[in-house]
């Protein structure tokens, strides 16, 4: 039996950060896979600024060499325009896709504070929350200010499933946050944001000319 993370975001564009903290959650949780997962154009709460394609692209180059890294396009080639655009079906997928093995959703410390967060608008709450924690695994990574247990001792739904296996708190140990919007505001602003991201996507996203004020990408 493995265990595999699936680490899904925006990557618009891939940062250093998002590579860095996936290598740390591998060596930590001691993971045999991370399958980054890139979310599709259209979703009602996320805002995209380039295409699939052109992200795809960039998260293909960020993870080329390193073994236990891959990418996946379940999101948005085959639940992309379907009603499927919730985490409990993506989570239902990988674990019908790997019935062996172990699999865990990664996420941040903000998310798991937005689970059971029922004072958010409609949509944005996380639809089938029960039988999402009920039934699947998640790796959690602090961020700086928020805290893990308490978030968990305060939710019952939380709380009530948080067995010392649903929930894997790492802590990063470090403050590195480098924000995807970041780096595309240095773009626009024609700044040099060269070395917060792998030089192959900076060179890519040059020679493509994304995230200019006047890109329609």
């Amino acid at each position: 039996m493995g265990k595999i993370g699936i680490y899904g975001s925006s990557f618009d564009p891939v940062t250093n950060v998002h590579l860095w903290t996936a290598s740390t959650i591998a060596h930590r949780a001691k993971l045999d896979k991370v399958i980054f997962l890139p979310c599709a154009n259209g979703r009602i709460d996320k805002q995209m600024k380039t295409s699939n394609e052109h992200r795809w692209q960039m998260l293909e180059l960020a993870i080329g060499g390193n073994p236990i890294f891959e990418v996946s396009d379940y999101e948005i080639n085959e639940r992309a325009g379907t009603s499927k655009q919730y985490t409990w079906y993506t989570m239902e997928y990988f674990k019908s896709r790997f019935p062996k093995d172990e699999v865990y959703f990664i996420m941040g410390a903000d998310l798991l504070e937005d689970i059971d967060n029922q004072e958010l608008p409609v949509h944005l709450r996380w639809k089938f929350r029960e039988k999402l924690i009920a039934n699947h695994k998640f790796i959690v990574m602090a961020r700086d200010g928020i805290d893990m247990l308490k978030i968990i001792s305060k939710s019952p739904l939380l709380r009530n499933y948080d067995d010392g296996n649903t929930f894997h708190l790492i802590d990063k140990g470090l403050s590195m946050e480098i924000s995807s919007t970041y780096i595309r505001d240095e773009f626009a602003m024609g700044g040099e944001p060269r070395y917060l991201l792998p030089d192959q996507c900076y060179q890519y996203i040059v020679e493509n000319k994304l995230y200019q004020k006047s890109s329609n990408s």
